[in-house]
C-alpha cells in the first residue's frame, strides 16, 4: 500500500468536495475502486448500498450533488490505521460524518466506507 500524506489528503478531498469539483475528488481513486455508504440506495433508488468503479460512483455523486446543491464538509479529524485513513467531518446538514479509505499499491483508494451519525 502507497498511502498518501494522511492530513494533506483530508485537505484536499475536502477541498474537492467544497469546490463540487468531481474530477479533482475522483482524481483520489482506483478504476476499480468499491464504495460503500448507505445513502447510495437513497440517492440510486435501486437497493443497493455500493457502487463498483470510478464510472458508477460519479454517476452516483453526480445525481446526489444535483439534490445537494449546498453541499459542504467541515473537516474535524484524521485518523490513521495500519492500512487506512479516515476521514472525520461534519457535512451541511451538520451530520457527523467518516469516511475510512484503503489505498492500494499506486497510492489511489480500492475501497472506501461512508459511515454517518
Amino acid at each position: 500500500m502507497a498511502r498518501p500524506d494522511p492530513q494533506t489528503f483530508a485537505r484536499e478531498w475536502v477541498a474537492a468536495w467544497n469546490d463540487h469539483d468531481l474530477d479533482a475528488v475522483l482524481s483520489h481513486y482506483a478504476d476499480g475502486v468499491v464504495f460503500h455508504s448507505p445513502r447510495i440506495a437513497q440517492v440510486m433508488g435501486n437497493g443497493e448500498d455500493s457502487v463498483t468503479g470510478k464510472a458508477a460512483l460519479r454517476a452516483y455523486w453526480e445525481k446526489a450533488l444535483a439534490h445537494a446543491r449546498d453541499l459542504f464538509f467541515e473537516l474535524d479529524d484524521v485518523l490513521v490505521g495500519s492500512d487506512a485513513i479516515t476521514v472525520l467531518y461534519t457535512n451541511h446538514r451538520g451530520q457527523k460524518a467518516a469516511e475510512t479509505f484503503i489505498f492500494d499499491e499506486d497510492g489511489e483508494i480500492s475501497i472506501a466506507v461512508a459511515a454517518y451519525g
